[in-house]
């Protein structure tokens, strides 16, 4: 079996992503610092701890499991963070993943999948971005994210890197069989904290506004079910080993949900009421962020067959009642 270095493979995306190329028939190994991430979610290959900017840890992991690819997920992701301390933001996300590429390159691993954000596309509102919508990051943590693809696409010409980038917005759900699921202390995403509301583990979910332009009045967001995401990365990395050049893709629904919206399936899901209280809106958001998914539709064949709310919700709420992690 070929293994597949997955940066950040105790996170959230990363062990579901290890999850997904055990399937597929690759060994993930998972290369993480646990900042953030967790061991215990480390269930489906080698774990090698370790931190992005240890170049000598790198080549040693390289040397040991000759990788044929890297998927690299590891980074910091907080918006509000990256305003208050952007240099964590670029000493962590940017430095680290330019010592992993050029790791990978002295390694002669020269498959790259990498796992971008929307937050590169800046502020455009009530729009359905495609991969060439004009990318203009507002914020440390979108900006950080654009130069690493910007590194990337500098190493192809040089050094023969190819690259498959994937651009997505809010990621929900977990593992259906619920051996990995989400699990961040604190928590800040929407559908983890509805849950929470509802179980009683907060008093009450806070909806940021209600008087946006939309059919509720809350503001829109794109989800992607973490398992159609993942399968959207083990196909990225197939693409490269077909021998086909650097892309970019887009994941998303192409319309999105409201927070009443997903409120209301919550509430279909768990048959409890969810607790919430009004609050205005917060600086910075936006009405309606979408994306579409046409390219990668179109060209890897992705179907983003559980990117519905009753998925999403339902495998996110089974996690949620029986999954966690201890440090």
């Amino acid at each position: 079996m070929s293994n597949v270095l997955v940066t950040g493979g105790a996170g959230y995306i990363g062990s579901h992503a290890c999850k997904a190329l055990k399937a597929a028939g690759f060994t993930p190994v998972t290369f993480d610092n646990l900042v953030t991430g967790w061991e215990e979610a480390v269930k489906f290959g080698p774990f090698e701890r370790g931190d992005l900017l240890d170049r000598a840890r790198l080549d040693a992991v390289f040397a040991q499991y000759a990788p044929v690819a890297v998927m690299h997920f590891a980074a910091l992701s907080q918006v509000g963070e990256s305003m208050q301390d952007p240099g964590i933001y670029w000493r962590n996300n940017v430095s680290g993943s330019l010592t992993l590429i050029e790791a990978a390159v002295a390694a002669g691993c020269l498959n790259f999948v990498f796992s971008s954000t929307c937050a590169t596309y800046g502020d455009q509102d009530n729009v359905v971005l495609d991969e060439d919508s004009a990318q203009h990051p507002i914020n440390a943590y979108g900006a950080s994210k654009r130069a690493i693809e910007d590194i990337l696409k500098d190493f192809e010409p040089a050094h023969g890197l190819r690259h498959v980038i994937f651009r997505y917005f809010n990621v929900a759900g977990a593992d259906p069989e619920g051996e990995v699921g989400e699990f961040h202390q604190p928590e800040t995403h929407l559908i983890p904290v509805l849950l929470d509301a509802i179980d009683g583990k907060r008093d009450a979910l806070t909806i940021h506004g209600t008087d946006y332009a939309t059919p509720d009045g809350t503001c829109i967001r794109d989800y992607v079910h973490v398992c159609d995401l993942v399968d959207a990365h083990v196909l990225g990395l197939k693409w490269l080993q077909d021998g086909k050049g650097s892309r970019v893709f887009n994941l998303g629904t192409g319309s999105g949900f409201s927070v009443r919206e997903v409120m209301d399936h919550s509430r279909e899901v768990t048959n409890r009421e969810v607790p919430f209280t009004e609050g205005p809106r917060r600086p910075g958001d936006c009405t309606k962020l979408v994306s579409g998914s046409t390219r990668a539709e179109t060209e890897l064949g992705w179907r983003p067959i559980r990117s519905s709310l009753k998925y999403m919700i339902t495998d996110a709420w089974r996690w949620h009642q029986n999954g966690h992690y201890d440090k």
